[in-house]
């Protein structure tokens, strides 16, 4: 039996292709504080349950393609607050961001054309590529400028005939990098210059910290119509099971294209759009004390880390990642090391090794990512084991 190149030539999650470690530590006893995915331990607001309770229709039918329309008005209002001006007709409700992303790929490339991201990115970015034989093209951000957006002419380096679109997240997943309204318009810019869509994934917008002011590129006017927004409630409202996300642009021509696609899948899941209704009743207040929690655990999680000698990494300003170079040669050995042969206490850590958020050949080998999705206290005690393992570890390859 022939299988295609496509599934051959994906690569595994790098945020999930250990778990199976993961899980060998847990049948041995040994806890885990897991630091490798964005899963939130906030809980749902209990209004997402709610509306799910009260939905009293007899049977659960297919919502419309583009989604229930009172949700996409309520998406519409939402955005009002960024002055995105999205109308419910220029919106479609998707199984989580994932398909969201997917759709936007699909519309705008095809097999072999290319899609610019800024690296490291997030890492299933790779995945949606290549599902439809799109290839990334990277442009690094130096992680000791705090992986700022690169200048102009380092776009313009790998800008050719195939390039279709920038592809990027802001905040950003995985690095904590908030990307001033001045390098998202040198994004705009570039991609105007040269006739490019831009896809910009705003799933962490009000996730910001420092005074920072949350923003949405669709608040410039003169540049919205090659850009396709990517959001979703999974982080937001810590609803990542919910797998509602969101597709929007004001262009016509793509939304038109795009709607096919969602007409094929039929339609995203009714009762989750039910319960994210309620979601979207929440008001300012509760988002930006969720915020608070995750500076809270950012401000620990960069305290800890900053008694450890020999990492480089810069304090994230927003997500609730953080991007750390370790003094070792490889950092996928050194996870699998943690979950198979450590522990403290009775506990170890896991991390994501962040060589599969790159699309470089080589390129962040000696980097990880921390998810700091779990209270400061945990943080606190699950930092205290990853420095002693990461000394261990160290003590041990240099023997």
């Amino acid at each position: 039996m022939n299988l295609s190149k496509r599934v051959f030539g994906m690569q595994a999650s790098p945020i999930r292709r250990l778990i199976p470690f993961a899980e060998e530590a847990k049948a041995r006893g040994t806890g885990v504080y897991f630091l490798n995915i964005g899963q939130p331990d906030i809980p749902t607001p209990p209004v997402f349950m709610e509306s799910i309770r009260n939905y009293k229709e007899e049977v659960v039918p297919y919502s419309h393609s583009a989604g229930l329309i009172e949700l996409r008005r309520a998406f519409s209002i939402y955005y009002e607050r960024w002055q995105a001006e999205i109308k419910p007709e220029e919106i479609i409700i998707t199984s989580g961001g994932s398909e969201a992303v997917i759709f936007a790929v699909a519309a705008v490339a095809d097999p072999e054309e290319e899609i610019i991201v800024i690296e490291p990115f997030y890492a299933n970015y790779k995945g949606f590529a290549g599902m439809v034989n799109v290839r990334l093209t990277p442009v690094a951000a130096n992680p000791e400028e705090g992986y700022r957006v690169p200048d102009e002419k380092t776009f313009e380096k790998v800008i050719n005939p195939k390039t279709r679109a920038i592809l990027f997240s802001n905040p950003c997943n995985p690095t904590g990098a908030v990307y001033s309204k001045e390098e998202v318009l040198r994004i705009l810019r570039i991609a105007e210059k040269y006739d490019l869509m831009v896809i910009v994934d705003e799933v962490y917008r009000e996730f910001v910290f420092d005074g920072l002011q949350p923003f949405s590129a669709l608040e410039f006017p003169e540049y919205r119509d090659r850009i396709i927004l990517i959001d979703s409630v999974s982080k937001r409202y810590s609803s990542c099971g919910a797998r509602v996300g969101v597709f929007a642009t004001k262009n016509k021509e793509v939304y038109a294209q795009v709607m096919k696609m969602a007409q094929a899948r039929l339609s995203p899941p009714t009762m989750a759009q039910i319960g994210t209704l309620g979601l979207l009743s929440l008001g300012e207040d509760y988002i930006y004390s969720v915020r608070d929690e995750y500076k809270l655990r950012r401000d620990k999680v960069y305290e800890e880390l900053s008694r450890i000698p020999g990492l480089a990494f810069k304090k994230p300003q927003g997500a609730f990642y953080l991007s750390v170079k370790l003094p070792i040669d490889n950092s996928e050995k050194f996870v699998k090391w943690m979950l198979s042969d450590f522990s403290l206490e009775g506990y170890t850590t896991m991390v994501s090794p962040l060589d599969g958020f790159y699309a470089t050949p080589g390129a962040g080998e000696q980097e990880i990512r921390i998810a700091y999705v779990v209270n400061a206290e945990k943080i606190k005690k699950a930092c205290e084991v990853f420095r002693v393992g990461l000394e261990e570890y160290i003590r041990i390859q240099r023997m």
